[in-house]
């Protein structure tokens, strides 16, 4: 998701430099919200992960 936030992201430099900016603003946009929707996937599994291994560790000892 990260590779698709940074092509998106060239796609907007390479279209702000020919001059579409609207469009380029669109990209950017999409860039913003693929990166940050990546974040916020990496911080629930993350914090699943941990949730899981306390679980597991807890049914080892008994």
């Amino acid at each position: 998701m990260i590779r698709l936030a940074i092509i998106s992201l060239v796609i907007a430099a390479v279209l702000a430099i020919l001059g579409f900016g609207g469009a380029a603003g669109t990209f950017v946009g999409i860039a913003k919200f693929l990166f940050f929707l990546a974040i916020a996937l990496f911080v629930i599994f993350l914090v699943l992960g941990l949730m899981a291994g306390k679980g597991i560790k807890n049914a080892i000892d008994r």
